[in-house]
């Protein structure tokens, strides 16, 4: 983590910097990632009170710790405490928001994955769907699931209303319907 330090009526001396370099290496860790961090601190004085302001720029968003005691190491620590605390809830806001499952459908909800000695650029095989048979448990006639199945459906599993029996209807190339009883 670099850090850049404006004093305004206030000079730090090279052990003193020093310090300051070690307090902040715990938040260096927390901050820098893949890319180094700045942060940069103001150190201010007015009549007995010295102020202390971290600000850091974290994912396009300024993170800042403000301080003030009437020792100038005490007002630093408690501005580096303040951007701790905000650094974690950043932290946790980004990976929970970015590590959420992702939602399955209703349809689709499992696809199995390339095994992990398939050759890359090969295609996996066919998607499997499991299909909830618990959903529309309605039983239909066969005019009712021809009309059910619209343009896009090559099939229908349908359970039949008069045999109370599963039966797949299936669309054929020449627009004709195949029905295929259980």
């Amino acid at each position: 983590m670099k850090i850049t330090y404006t004093g305004r009526q206030v000079e730090l001396a090279p052990a003193e910097r020093k310090k300051l370099e070690a307090e902040f290496a715990k938040i260096g860790k927390l901050l820098d990632g893949k890319q180094e961090r700045e942060a940069h601190i103001v150190l201010s004085q007015e009549r007995h009170l010295h102020h202390a302001e971290v600000t850091v720029n974290y994912y396009n968003h300024q993170l800042v710790g403000i301080g003030s005691n009437s020792e100038l190491f005490n007002a630093i620590h408690s501005a580096a405490q303040k951007l701790e605390k905000q650094v974690l809830k950043a932290r946790t806001k980004w990976r929970d928001n970015k590590r959420t499952p992702r939602k399955v459908t209703s349809e689709a909800e499992s696809e199995p994955k390339a095994p992990a000695d398939s050759e890359p650029g090969v295609p996996p095989p066919g998607r499997v769907y499991k299909v909830n048979h618990h959903h529309k448990r309605k039983p239909m006639t066969l005019d009712e699931a021809v009309l059910e199945m619209d343009k896009t459906r090559d099939y229908m599993v349908y359970r039949d209303a008069e045999t109370d029996r599963v039966h797949v209807l299936v669309r054929r190339r020449d627009g004709n319907f195949d029905l295929v009883e259980s």
